[in-house]
């Protein structure tokens, strides 16, 4: 029996989504301590799967690991997982763990950074997969833009974009999460169909100033453990990432959340705030001092825009999925 526990990640943005640069995509964003995802496999002849909220998926996911890792297939059990399309990139932890899981069931290596592209994962942003390897604030170095292709590639035939910088954030920092009752972000086709769209577009004016930001605001205010510096640099490099999706999502975030991020980010308790991938998560940056405060801010909030919603505070994952933990 093998159980594998990941946590979810915030999506800050993209370093470039404009065709006239080098490099495309390059995602930036943040593991977190929870919430998680909790898969269970045992060795099996076929495939079962037990536990999931969309079993489907997992039966495919399941599939896809016995195949990509020659065997004849394995029980799987989902203990826990958190919602699907949200921004909280919960099908890429669900995919590798229950790959990790399948493989060390059987004792087999598992290697996840190359098996998430036959996954379906890793396909833009290597946030992701990066997160479940080793937590902490991540940089990938994207995709060559020359690969771009206004079709959807094939299942596997890219490789997870390198990380090209990746830091512990400190262990008093909180992330204060405000999950609206809203439809779910975009994915599929559709959301592949907006990804186009957007980078048919881009302004490369924007990357220039994301890169910016980057390089002189937010990876020198992680280095220095200043929270202020990271809360505006993360929220201005989400700013910017809206004005490629404003067309997409009907604004520089998607309706209502930007009211969220306002709100959040007059509070005094929160020092940065934004929409993690398509939204709805909105999220906001504190510590642990103030991590009461800003919990009262986003449930205030999401009042204020008349919507129910979940309101969580939890700390940046300092490492990535835990293996052989035991199930709830």
């Amino acid at each position: 029996m093998a159980t594998v526990s990941a946590g979810a990640r915030l999506h800050v943005g993209f370093g470039n989504l404009s065709l006239s640069h080098d490099r495309l995509y390059g995602g930036i964003g943040v593991g977190l301590a929870a919430p998680r995802t909790v898969v269970e496999a045992h060795p099996a002849e076929t495939v079962t799967v037990t536990g999931a909220a969309d079993a489907a998926a997992v039966r495919t996911f399941a599939e896809r690991s016995a195949a990509l890792l020659d065997l004849p297939g394995a029980a799987v059990t989902v203990h826990e997982e958190f919602p699907r399309h949200v921004g909280l990139g919960s099908g890429t932890q669900l995919a590798l763990s229950v790959y990790a899981a399948v493989a060390r069931a059987h004792d087999r290596a598992a290697d996840v950074r190359a098996a998430a592209p036959h996954l379906g994962r890793g396909g833009r942003s290597g946030v992701g997969v990066a997160t479940f390897e080793d937590g902490g604030l991540v940089v990938d170095g994207g995709h060559p833009t020359e690969r771009f292709t206004t079709d959807r590639p094939e299942r596997g035939s890219w490789a997870v974009p390198p990380v090209i910088a990746r830091h512990d954030l400190p262990a008093d920092w909180r992330f204060v999460l405000a999950i609206p009752d809203l439809p779910r972000g975009r994915h599929g086709d559709d959301e592949d169909g907006s990804m186009r769209s957007v980078v048919t577009d881009a302004d490369p004016a924007v990357a220039d100033d994301v890169a910016a930001l980057l390089t002189r605001r937010l990876l020198p205010g992680v280095a220095a453990a200043d929270v202020d510096a990271v809360g505006d640099a993360v929220e201005a490099i989400g700013r910017h990432n809206g004005s490629w999706y404003a067309d997409e999502q009907g604004g520089v975030y998607r309706p209502p959340v930007g009211r969220l991020v306002e709100a959040l980010s007059a509070a005094p308790s929160v020092v940065g705030a934004g929409q993690s991938s398509w939204g709805p998560t909105t999220y906001g940056l504190t510590d642990a001092n103030r991590a009461a405060a800003a919990r009262r801010a986003a449930e205030a909030a999401l009042d204020d825009c008349g919507v129910d919603g979940a309101v969580q505070v939890v700390a940046p994952a300092m490492s990535g999925a835990r293996f052989g933990v035991d199930p709830p």
